[in-house]
């Protein structure tokens, strides 16, 4: 076993308890920037044999709202969650239909497999927007991107963007089983007097150790840490998983980064995690699966976009690419280390065009039979894995 695994398992039984044994992991983890010490979860190789992995489907279900049959999965699935679950792999994915707008209603489907590569899915969705105190944030655009982590109690706590079709905002939703899900709003709407929960939040990725490949949440100095945002990437914390107070600059402090788009709605933020000019992830970062904490520090795999004029004039227009950062283990707002270039493009057909072009976008990661497993959206059309060796 390598250190970083080691050190992920032994934080693993010290943060969350119990007698659980990670099993031993083949997976390389290599240094590349910034640092004679291995910090990287690398690489990771995708399995061209297999992908994607999960396309459009002709599932059909009884919409609440409209009253109606729809093909909920019909026009494209990406940007999936992961769960290890009783040996099993489970994906909680996006999938937009054909008939809601802007560009087709958002649902969550689930699909499980016992190799984390093949998947048979659900034939309804196991989340969506309802006749609920929720539908004026959800309907019609409907629930985006999920995140899952678990407790030591057996709950998993669901991240996900509701999108009324102007506004993306931030929300949490808890289960027991993954097909039966209790919401609760917007993560912010109890700090700051609620002033957060109207702006534009989204991508929220929970601190977690990973326990025999499961993302559990971990305390850090006493609270629940988690990264999120999508233009920039801000912090949040929490005592419970469900109310969560982003992090603010102190007196006196000033950004790192000159604020753009949505983050110039919300300036008082502290930028954990900016954009840089003249590199792949110019114009946008966003959180990818739950970050890991591990002895070396937090490492966050984050998504980000390139605009030529400003960034990398080697990708094309508006690339999707992967990387990593490590941030300190006792501040979490603190980075250590950073990936000069990205670890995944978009390289093939179905990566390259679909619902938005040139789109790798990384939200599920596991750990299955001492391989890690990170799982992806395609082009926003399909669902892709890559596998470390």
């Amino acid at each position: 076993m390598n250190r970083i695994l080691l050190l992920i398992a032994i934080t693993a039984m010290s943060l969350i308890g119990g007698n659980s044994n990670p099993a031993k992991s083949a997976s390389p983890i290599q240094n590349k920037n910034n640092s004679s010490d291995d910090w990287t979860l690398l690489p990771f190789i995708k399995l061209d044999s297999v992908n994607p992995i999960l396309v459009p489907g002709n599932g059909a279900f009884t919409d609440p709202i409209l009253k109606k049959k729809v093909l909920w999965e019909e026009k494209d699935v990406f940007n999936p969650a992961i769960v290890k679950r009783n040996g099993k792999v489970y994906m909680l994915y996006r999938a937009q239909d054909k008939t809601g707008k802007p560009a087709g209603t958002s649902r969550i489907g689930l699909a499980v497999s016992n190799d984390a590569v093949h998947f048979k899915r659900m034939p309804q969705p196991v989340f969506y927007p309802d006749n609920d105190a929720f539908k004026k944030l959800e309907w019609e655009g409907g629930c985006e991107d999920p995140r899952v982590v678990g407790d030591n109690k057996g709950t998993y706590y669901m991240t996900y963007t509701a999108y009324d079709g102007q506004t993306a905002r931030l929300m949490v939703a808890t289960s027991i089983d993954l097909v039966h899900w209790k919401k609760y709003g917007s993560v912010f709407a109890r700090s700051y007097n609620g002033k957060y929960a109207p702006k534009w939040s989204k991508s929220g990725s929970i601190v977690s150790v990973y326990k025999d490949g499961q993302a559990m949440a971990a305390k850090i100095n006493g609270k629940y840490w988690m990264y999120w945002g999508d233009s920039q990437i801000w912090c949040a914390t929490s005592d419970d998983l469900i109310n969560w107070t982003p992090v603010e600059m102190q007196a006196g402090e000033r950004p790192s980064v000159k604020l753009r788009g949505q983050a110039l709605t919300m300036p008082q933020l502290k930028v954990v995690l900016p954009t840089r000019e003249g590199k792949f992830d110019s114009d946008l970062v966003e959180s990818g699966p739950p970050a890991m904490l591990t002895e070396k520090g937090i490492l966050l795999i984050y998504n980000s976009r390139n605009v030529r004029s400003t960034g990398d004039k080697s990708l094309a227009e508006g690339t999707y690419a992967a990387s990593e950062v490590l941030f300190d283990k006792n501040t979490p707002t603190k980075i250590l280390h950073r990936m000069n270039t990205y670890f995944m493009r978009p390289q093939k057909p179905y990566e390259i065009s679909g619902q938005v072009n040139q789109v790798c976008f990384v939200e599920g990661l596991t750990q299955f039979k001492n391989k890690w497993y990170l799982y992806y959206g395609t082009a926003d059309s399909k669902i892709a894995v890559a596998r470390t060796n």
